[in-house]
């Protein structure tokens, strides 16, 4: 069973997908230089919005997932699909594509 935050995102990921919303881009470095938005890289690190059913498995059971709407994730760099709707911007990827859970 698909799981969404309370804020109602009416997007629901299918099998082994997640739905992420990045954390935004820092566009200041720690030494207070303003970055312009070209020179500004996108962060590698998100929140889980959404999951899917699981990883349909050769028994014909779904696998749990690892990770949970809320969790703070780091994912590939060039991992997912980004989709954008009602003009916010997220990110559909497999499981896979997840490197760690920050805690």
């Amino acid at each position: 069973m698909a799981t969404a935050t309370k804020s109602k995102v009416n997007i629901r990921p299918l099998g082994e997908k997640i739905l992420v919303k990045r954390k935004e881009a820092e566009t200041q470095t720690a030494s207070g230089i303003f970055l312009p938005e070209s020179a500004t890289e996108k962060p590698q690190e998100a929140q889980v919005v959404a999951v899917g059913d699981g990883k349909l498995l050769d028994s014909g059971e779904r696998a749990d997932f690892q990770v949970k709407v809320g969790d703070t994730i780091l994912l590939s760099k060039w991992g997912g699909t980004e989709v954008t709707v009602e003009g916010v911007d997220y990110m559909i990827l497999s499981e896979d594509d997840v490197l760690a859970i920050v805690s």
